[in-house]
């Protein structure tokens, strides 16, 4: 139960027993593979065989009565982001956003705006072009949800974007959206006033526009330039990944075939 969505804080967890009373409770609860070796020559089980369960404090909940029935990140999938988007719904009161989209190109448009208070309650802002190509780099979205709050107006906005958002974000805030619009995914078609249905029950992203509205929209649209013509960060952008495959660089494991050493 810690900050910023509860009411403790990280010293308050370290004084009830810290990370292996959370590893011991879930060990308990059979959701930790207890015979995987660890650093220490051990298993997590091994590891955790002395630690006891402290049931005189309420900062870490057990299994058997936890905060809320889900965890404190939920998947949304629909026709704005095909391949998902990610929502922190931990301390999130309404689950559920209707509202028209008001459309930026990078973080610093969106934040003019909300600075100057030229936005309206109700509203749902898009940050697009910040994910890992279009950043490049896929950074938090971290200036404006704060800005947003500061004003009063963090629970009356919604906000969308193809990047990031810092663990402090508060709000409903969805990051993550795939796929980004560097790549001409949904969320590069969408335009001022355009209807999006957020519901972080149901696990909805979904915008009023039709499949073939959209395809429209596509025969008219273009990769968006960046400042970034050519050294590591060009580079970068032109090698990266997904980031729901971790916004890689190269194809990972699976696409390795030199062995390198043998241990």
């Amino acid at each position: 139960d810690l900050q910023p969505s509860g009411k403790y804080v990280m010293e308050d967890m370290q004084g009830v027993g810290g990370t292996p009373a959370v590893l011991k409770m879930l060990l308990e609860a059979g959701m930790l593979h207890g015979d995987c070796l660890t650093v220490t020559g051990k298993t997590i089980a091994e590891n955790l065989e002395k630690v006891q369960w402290n049931d005189k404090q309420d900062v870490v909940r057990p299994t058997s009565n936890p905060i809320s029935p889900t965890g404190g990140v939920v998947a949304l999938r629909g026709n704005l982001a095909p391949d998902g988007a990610i929502v922190k719904v931990a301390g999130l009161k309404n689950q559920r956003f209707v509202g028209p989209a008001r459309v930026f190109d990078n973080e610093e448009a969106c934040f003019e705006v909300v600075n100057n208070r030229t936005y309206t309650e109700g509203d749902i802002l898009v940050i697009r072009y910040e994910g890992p190509k279009g950043g490049p780099g896929m950074r938090e979205m971290l200036s404006t949800t704060a800005a947003l709050y500061g004003q009063g107006m963090g629970d009356k906005v919604a906000l969308i974007t193809d990047g990031r958002f810092s663990g402090a974000t508060r709000g409903f805030c969805i990051g993550h959206v795939g796929p980004e619009a560097a790549v001409g995914g949904p969320i590069a078609l969408i335009r001022d006033g355009d209807i999006i249905t957020l519901d972080a029950v149901t696990g909805e992203i979904s915008v009023n526009v039709s499949d073939e509205e959209f395809a429209r929209r596509k025969t008219s649209w273009a990769p968006r330039e960046t400042e970034y013509g050519s050294g590591a960060i060009w580079k970068y952008a032109q090698l990266v990944g997904p980031a729901r495959y971790g916004a890689l660089t190269n194809p990972g494991a699976k696409g390795e075939k030199e062995q390198y050493a043998d241990i």
